[in-house]
């Protein structure tokens, strides 16, 4: 599903950052992908997505308590 229709950046994509390292947060994923950097609608859709691809590879973070 598109996340950030703006720069056509897919959930998959953001996982597959995630998962490959090159980004941790929102910030990086913002960074590497563009994303959330047109509109900023999607910012809150993008950091769920990053925090459940976290919960999936069991990454800690402090915000997903």
């Amino acid at each position: 599903m598109y996340v950030c229709i703006c720069k056509g950046i897919t959930e998959r994509q953001i996982e597959e950052t995630i998962v490959s390292g090159a980004a941790h947060d929102l910030r990086d994923v913002r960074n590497v992908l563009g994303v959330a950097t047109v509109c900023g609608k999607c910012a809150c859709h993008a950091r769920a997505v990053v925090q459940e691809t976290h919960q999936k590879i069991g990454f800690w973070t402090p915000n997903a308590a």
